[in-house]
């Protein structure tokens, strides 16, 4: 439990420095004298660039562990944005952007199987996931609003520059308080009979039959969830500051995204979902978010305050929610590579978002297009009975030997 409270300080530390620079990153693009179709590429290239980082980190973290990959991504991150504070042209950021992209791929799938590691039960490990949701939540309520207030005080950067120290300082320290867990499997994860106190006769399971889903062949199609959520954060995330021109609304932009932070932190906070069938909770959770992303399009008479407050309520929702039901359907063997395509899968959306938003905001609201793209994933994602399979409401009871 030591080795969570010790990962949980350090993203704080490194989601605090990372959203700082939503409400900074268009507008100091824009001052550089991009257009917004290129402040979208710029977006787009950073996504884009996690692939190659992903592949990698998932094979890599399965063979060598996670601690090594965590401290050298907030190091090189927090390099790379040191050399962002002295960019003067956009095709710079662009390039700082795309190596940004790749250095940062391997944090998040290291983060997510260390975490997944150190879980009893598949219950424990749903209340880890939304402890990351949490922390990454409680970090960037603040943080939108410290980085927009940041640069209004002392420039883009500035401001880049202490960011970039920050997650320095945070990759050096990490590599001697992270600690790898002693190999463990998840009760949940055995087979029946050894849940009832005994192996098969013919042994343990080899890993390739122990990391299949419960109903066998693993359903692809439910990698359109994350997707198509991060396609709509890019389109989020592109669309809010580029309304700010100047520096109080910068500010105010900052706000926005910390009232979304909020909604997300009053539904992470509600543990007792993690008994919930994690299908269920992300159907529920993608509906909410892509009714939200309507009401943003439709100009709706309700606050925007309001409206993306709810957003982050469903965004609070899905994410714990389909980091359990990957993991429903995967096995213990393959963490790093379960997390590895889901990372794939959120970098080809959050390209796909910003780019499509610069593209066609002359014509649609990008808002509009956010509900499409959610509205198509609740399409995919149909009913199967492999979704509820391997899925129970209680703990099972721990090995006897207390492993």
């Amino acid at each position: 439990m030591r080795t969570a409270v010790w990962l949980y300080l350090f993203l704080f530390v490194a989601f605090f420095d990372l959203h700082a620079q939503y409400p900074m990153l268009t507008p100091f693009a824009v001052s550089l004298g991009a257009a917004p179709s290129f402040i979208g590429l710029i977006m787009g290239m950073y996504s884009l660039t996690h692939l190659p980082g992903n592949l990698l980190a998932g094979y890599w973290v399965d063979r060598y562990g996670s601690r090594l990959f965590i401290s050298l991504s907030l190091v090189g991150a927090g390099v790379l944005l040191l050399f962002q504070s002295r960019v003067t042209d956009p095709w710079h950021l662009l390039y700082v952007r795309s190596v940004s992209g790749f250095v940062l791929a391997f944090l998040s799938p290291a983060c997510l199987s260390l975490l997944a590691k150190l879980a009893r039960d598949h219950i424990h490990q749903g209340k880890l996931m939304a402890g990351n949701g949490l922390v990454h939540t409680i970090a960037s309520v603040v943080s939108p609003a410290a980085g927009a207030w940041l640069a209004a005080r002392v420039g883009f950067a500035q401001s880049f520059n202490l960011l970039g120290w920050g997650l320095l300082a945070t990759g050096i320290v990490a590599i001697w308080f992270v600690r790898e867990p002693a190999g463990r499997s998840l009760p949940d994860a055995l087979p029946p009979e050894s849940a009832h106190g005994s192996l098969p006769a013919h042994g343990p399971l080899p890993a390739e039959e122990a990391a299949s889903p419960p109903g066998g062949r693993f359903p692809w199609v439910v990698f359109a969830l994350p997707v198509a959520m991060s396609c709509a954060q890019g389109i989020l995330s592109f669309e809010l500051p580029l309304r700010a021109n100047t520096a109080s609304e910068v500010l105010t932009t900052g706000l926005l995204f910390s009232v979304v932070s909020l909604g997300a932190l009053s539904t992470l906070g509600l543990l007792f979902l993690q008994r919930y069938l994690p299908y269920a909770r992300s159907v529920i959770g993608l509906l909410l978010l892509a009714l939200a992303y309507y009401g943003l399009a439709s100009d709706w008479p309700v606050p925007m305050m309001a409206l993306l407050f709810v957003l982050g309520m469903a965004k609070g929702v899905i994410f714990p929610a389909m980091t359990s039901f990957l993991l429903q359907l995967s096995g213990p063997a393959r963490y790093g590579r379960t997390f590895s395509l889901m990372a794939i899968a959120s970098s080809i959306g959050a390209f796909l978002g910003p780019v499509a938003a610069g593209a066609v905001r002359s014509h649609l609201s990008p808002f509009f297009l956010a509900f499409a793209v959610l509205m198509l994933a609740l399409i995919a994602l149909a009913p199967r009975p492999i979704y509820g399979q391997g899925w129970h409401k209680h703990p099972s009871a721990p090995p006897a030997g207390g492993a």
